[in-house]
């Protein structure tokens, strides 16, 4: 028997991807940090709030946040889940999710 992959497409967005990469650090606009260095990068969630995250693959367009590179970088090597990262910062595992969800619903609410 052959199985039939699942053929929803993932959803991709550049638009919404570069309008988050102009964005300062997520954690510097919610003071949750000051050391921030580097440009701006959309983080793709780990664990998103929507659609679902495959073994090797990103999750959709809709789940990212704005990180500074240096905090994207210590997300991924440092502490290698969100839930740990954020709750460095003084965070509930979540907060990434809260935060991606209102930039795609609506960006004018991170401003």
């Amino acid at each position: 028997m052959v199985k039939k992959r699942n053929s929803k497409k993932r959803y991709e967005n550049r638009e919404h991807l570069e309008s988050v990469a102009r964005m300062q650090c997520c954690l510097k606009t919610f003071r949750l940090a000051t050391n921030c260095s580097g440009p701006t990068q959309a983080h793709h969630l780990l664990k998103p709030y929507d659609g679902v995250r495959g073994m090797g693959m990103r999750s959709n367009d809709k789940n990212v946040i704005p990180l500074c590179m240096k905090h994207h970088q210590e997300l991924h090597t440092k502490y290698g889940s969100e839930k740990s990262f954020f709750e460095a910062y003084g965070q509930e595992e979540s907060f990434g999710k809260t935060v991606a969800e209102a930039l795609f619903t609506n960006l004018s609410v991170y401003y």
